[in-house]
C-alpha cells in the first residue's frame, strides 16, 4: 500500500480561542480503495478467498501420461472461462458444467504435446482470479496410423464403403472404443454400420457400409476422434482424422457367366453390353457382388501373384480390379475365343476396345455382380472392398459394439 498523508487544518473560532484541529476525511477513502478486492469491486473484508483451480494432468518435471482427457476443477467458486491450446496453437474443444465447477475436454490428450490452459474463476464471495498452467504429454514407444479409402475429395460409385486400414494391430478389447470414436454423416442421411475386417494383407480394417447402395449425389463426411486413444499392441494414435467424399453416377455391371456377357447399368436401366470370357470350369470366376477397388490403364498380368507360378506374364490394358486376389475385368488380346468360351483363370477378359468401354463406365466404388458361375466359394470381405458379399444382418454382426 502506498504511504498516505494527513491534511491538517488549523481553524480559529472567535477571538481568544484556541484553533481547532481538523483532519481531512480523504485518508479513510484512500485506505478503503487500497484494500478493495478484485475487479468485482467488493471490499477486502467481503471478497473472501479466490477459487482454487486444479488442472489435470498437472504440470511438473514429469511428462503427463496418455489415456485421459484434460479436466479443470474449481473449489470454493466457479470457472468463468477455460481456454486450452496445444503447442501448434490449435484450440482444444471441451464442455463447461452447468454449475461452472468443472470443465473437460471432448477428447484425450495427444502424445508428445504441450498444452497451455488459461482459466478465469470467481470465488463464492465474488473475488475474481486468473491462472495459466502448462503440461507436456509423454511420447509412446509406438504410434498407430491409418489409411482411409476413399480419399478426401474423391468422387466414387454407389457401392463404395468407408474403409479404414490400420498400420498396426488393434487389440480385441480396444476395438469397441476405436469404433465408437468414428462417425459417418451424410446428406441425405443414409443408414449404415461399422464392421471389423481382416484385410487381404493381414492388417486390421474397419469398414462402414450403407444398408443399401448410396443414392447418387450423396455427400459423405467421416471423422475419427483418435488422438490419445490406445490401440493396444499397435500403440497410441497421435491425431484426429477427418475427410469427405461424394457419391457419383449410379453405375453398375452384371456379368452373365454362361452367356459370356457383361451388361452395363445406369440408374437402374441397361445402357449397353459387351462380350467376354469368364473363368474356366477349373478356375471359375468368383460369384456375388464385387466392388471396384481400383483401376489401371496398363498392367502386366503375372501368374505368380495369384498362385499359378511362372505360367504366364501378359500385358493387358484397361484393367478394372475387383478382388485383391486377382479377379479383374481387362483386355485379353491373346484370347481368340472371347465371348465364346469361358477359359480364363477367373477374370473376365474382353477385346481391348470393350475393356476400355467398361473401364471408362465403371467408377471406383461401383459394383459388379457375377451371376451363373459354378464357383461356390464365398469371397472374404477383406479380399478387396467386398462388403456386399454379406447380407445386412451378417454385416451388422461384425461391429465390436454389438458383440
Amino acid at each position: 500500500m502506498e504511504p498516505q498523508f494527513l491534511e491538517v487544518v488549523l481553524v480559529h473560532v472567535g477571538s481568544g480561542r484556541r484553533p481547532v484541529l481538523l483532519m481531512s476525511a480523504l485518508v479513510g477513502s484512500l485506505a478503503l480503495s487500497a484494500c478493495s478486492g478484485g475487479s468485482g469491486g467488493s471490499s477486502g473484508e467481503d471478497a473472501g478467498p479466490a477459487a482454487k483451480v486444479t488442472v489435470t494432468p498437472a504440470g511438473g518435471s514429469k511428462e503427463a501420461r496418455l489415456g485421459s482427457p484434460i479436466s479443470v476443477r474449481a473449489d470454493g467458486g466457479k470457472l468463468t472461462s477455460v481456454e486450452v491450446k496445444d503447442d501448434k496453437g490449435q484450440k482444444v474443444e471441451g464442455r463447461l458444467a452447468s454449475d461452472g465447477t468443472t470443465w473437460q475436454s471432448s477428447g484425450n490428450v495427444k502424445p508428445k504435446t504441450t498444452y497451455t490452459v488459461r482459466t478465469a474463476a470467481e470465488g463464492t464471495k465474488g473475488r475474481k482470479s486468473s491462472e495459466t498452467a502448462t503440461f507436456t504429454t509423454e511420447q509412446p514407444a509406438k504410434v498407430n496410423k491409418l489409411t482411409n479409402t476413399p480419399q478426401n475429395g474423391q468422387t466414387v460409385g454407389t457401392g463404395m464403403p468407408v474403409s479404414i486400414l490400420f498400420d498396426h494391430k488393434i487389440d480385441k478389447d480396444k476395438k469397441a472404443e476405436i469404433e465408437k470414436n468414428f462417425k459417418v454423416t451424410s446428406s441425405p442421411s443414409v443408414e449404415g454400420a461399422w464392421g471389423w475386417v481382416t484385410d487381404y494383407s493381414g492388417q486390421d480394417r474397419l469398414d462402414w457400409r450403407p444398408k443399401t447402395y448410396w443414392p447418387s449425389g450423396t455427400k459423405v463426411s467421416v471423422k475419427g476422434s483418435l488422438a490419445g486413444v490406445n490401440s493396444g499392441e499397435g500403440g497410441w494414435f497421435a491425431r484426429d482424422y477427418a475427410y469427405s467424399f461424394t457419391i457419383g453416377a449410379d453405375r453398375k455391371a452384371v456379368i452373365d457367366v454362361p452367356g459370356h456377357t457383361l451388361t452395363m447399368i445406369e440408374n437402374g436401366k441397361p445402357v449397353g453390353s459387351v462380350k467376354g470370357s469368364a473363368g474356366s470350369p477349373e478356375a471359375p470366376t468368383r460369384g456375388g457382388i464385387h466392388t471396384v477397388r481400383s483401376k489401371n490403364a496398363d498392367e502386366t498380368m503375372d501368374s505368380s501373384t495369384i498362385g499359378y507360378g511362372n505360367q504366364w506374364m501378359l500385358d493387358a490394358k484397361w484393367v478394372t480390379h475387383m478382388t485383391a486376389s486377382g479377379t479383374f475385368l481387362h483386355s485379353a488380346p491373346w484370347n481368340n475365343q472371347i465371348g465364346v468360351v469361358n477359359n480364363s483363370h477367373g477374370c473376365f477378359g474382353m477385346t481391348t476396345e470393350d475393356a476400355k468401354t467398361v473401364y471408362d463406365f465403371l467408377p471406383i466404388g461401383s459394383t459388379v455382380e457375377v451371376k451363373g458361375t459354378s464357383n461356390t466359394e464365398k469371397t472374404d470381405v477383406g479380399n478387396g472392398l467386398e462388403v456386399w458379399q454379406e447380407t445386412w444382418e451378417q454385416w451388422q454382426k461384425r461391429s465390436a459394439l454389438k458383440n
